[in-house]
């Protein structure tokens, strides 16, 4: 069990630190859809910053931003599917 009282209720720490959050399937399902949202997210980004920009500079600019900032997202979305996939491997 994740507490040991009657009255006390379990927590997000006491479940995250019993190490019982998710099966070996979800995991290997979150570090999946990481990687295809983080590939998704290169090219989403890439296309916004190409598609978006205007003629003036404040339109090209707010597109780099833009793009940027969504490409930015790649790498945390590939850590947290190589997370995932590692935590999946340890289930076994």
């Amino acid at each position: 069990m994740f507490w040991t009282g009657k009255d006390e209720k379990p927590t997000i720490f006491s479940t995250v630190f019993e190490g019982e959050v998710m099966s070996k399937s979800s995991y290997l399902l979150v570090s999946q859809l990481c990687l295809i949202f983080g590939f998704s997210s290169i090219f989403g980004s890439i296309a916004i910053w190409f598609f978006t920009g205007g003629t003036d500079s404040d339109s090209k600019a707010h597109a780099e931003r833009l793009g940027l900032f969504i490409g930015l997202w790649a790498p945390t979305l590939f850590t947290l599917g190589n997370y995932c996939a590692r935590a999946a491997e340890k289930e076994d």
